[in-house]
């Protein structure tokens, strides 16, 4: 993790301290189902409870229990027993590594994806507003990076909006497919450990029992869960891209805030970068990088290798880290973001009617003309605006074979900005539903 990038809640989720009160609550979960079934002490399960519920558990002692034992559950066993004494040969019964350390990733991996969800929800309501904010803000649409059709800057927020409630449902499903729990014991039979443990643990801790667990949790579902966050990631960088084209000179009908004070060169005064943005861009490669060696993971040898152990350590804080710093950002861009419809209006009208070209070549279709002789005749007076700076509809007014099949009023009328947004409510109804 890199605190330039990092937001503390997300990072208090990965931190050692709260890794280990995780482990322990695992433990003590499991005592009081073993003391259930009769396994163990009722008093012991007690003990270890107030005991280890009231510990510090020290990290540095921690390390140190490891440099000697080069295990850090077991480092970690030893150091609870410092704190609840003899009851302590009670703990981990049956148990072996993989289950306390596969149900906590997990547990880590839920409470990040219920702070994602968050942030994904602060980020609609943002694109929501500005959505509806400029509904009819009309605006050129492009299609290679070249004018097209005229759109609404707020269509341009609806499908960012409809976007990122995809993202939304698909990382629903990813919690749920990674909230499993596993105290299955060595290669995962229950040979020593009850599997009425695992129930009891799984209920505890908001989780589901892995069905067959072998002696670690299956990775396809971690795999799934980086992919979904990686698919997000490539949804930040669709908009970031969308703004900072917009946010471009020659373009300008967006921009970051440039708060006071704010510099965007340090050679050249009056720069106003989109570095919020480009930033952006830059972490999602980042997060979507992560996919890949989450993919890898999947193929353990037999019941168990640790292979997949070092990556995890990584791309677990990491990719949930810089995915709840991104969110955020983008939701602040979004909720800041200068938008300029006069400059729109200017783009859109910068070509002087070459926007409309679509619409008369319907109407020459509709009025008996063939489709290509009809589009010839578009293109060669749209030709002339590109080429000569013409105006389109004089252009087509003075061009005799295209008035032979329109009147003036009827070419006159396809200029009309309203039609190209007639059914921006309809979009709107689909999007945000009919109220």
């Amino acid at each position: 993790m890199i605190p330039r990038y990092a937001r503390p809640e997300m990072v208090s989720i990965w931190s050692q301290e709260t890794k280990f009160r995780i482990w322990f609550e695992i433990e003590a979960h499991a005592c009081d189902a073993l003391a259930e079934l009769g396994v163990i002490p009722k008093e012991a399960a007690k003990t270890i409870w107030e005991k280890g519920g009231a510990a510090t558990f020290d990290v540095e002692r921690i390390d140190e229990i490891e440099r000697e034992t080069k295990h850090d559950v077991i480092a970690f066993l030893t150091h609870l027993a410092e704190f609840v004494g003899p009851d302590s040969r009670f703990i981990h019964q049956g148990m072996t590594s993989s289950d306390v350390l596969d149900t906590c990733f997990n547990v880590q991996l839920v409470r990040a994806s219920d702070l994602l969800l968050a942030d994904l929800d602060a980020l609609l309501a943002a694109l929501k507003r500005r959505a509806f904010e400029h509904k009819d803000t009309v605006t050129i649409g492009r299609s290679h990076g070249i004018h097209a059709e005229p759109t609404t800057f707020g269509v341009k927020l609806a499908l960012a909006y409809a976007e990122f409630d995809r993202c939304r449902k698909r990382l629903v499903a990813a919690r749920e497919e990674v909230a499993t729990c596993a105290i299955s014991g060595a290669v995962g039979t229950f040979a020593n450990i009850d599997p009425r443990v695992e129930e009891h643990v799984a209920a505890a801790l908001g989780l589901q029992p892995e069905p067959v667990s072998t002696q670690v949790i299956p990775r396809d579902r971690h795999a799934m869960y980086f992919a979904t966050l990686g698919v997000v990631a490539s949804s930040i960088e669709r908009l970031a891209t969308e703004i900072r084209h917009l946010q471009r000179t020659e373009v300008l009908e967006v921009e970051e805030y440039f708060s006071p004070g704010q510099k965007g060169s340090s050679a050249m005064p009056h720069k106003r970068n989109p570095v919020l943005t480009e930033n952006l861009t830059g972490l999602a490669r980042m997060v979507r990088a992560f996919a890949i060696p989450a993919m890898e993971n999947v193929a353990l040898w037999h019941e168990r290798d640790i292979s997949h152990s070092s990556v995890e350590r990584y791309i677990g804080p990491d990719a949930t880290v810089t995915l709840d710093f991104a969110l955020a950002r983008l939701t602040g861009v979004v909720d800041k973001l200068l938008v300029y419809p006069e400059r729109m209006d200017k783009n859109l009208n910068q070509f002087k009617g070459l926007v409309h070209s679509q619409r008369v070549l319907l109407a020459l279709t509709q009025a008996g003309v063939s489709r290509e002789d009809a589009y010839r005749l578009v293109q060669r007076n749209a030709m002339k605006v590109w080429e000569q700076g013409a105006d389109f509809l004089t252009e087509l007014l003075s061009d005799k074979d295209v008035t032979a099949a329109l009147s003036e009023d009827q070419i006159r009328e396809k200029f009309d900005l309203g039609y190209h947004t007639k059914h921006v409510d309809t979009i709107f109804a689909r999007v945000f539903g009919a109220a």
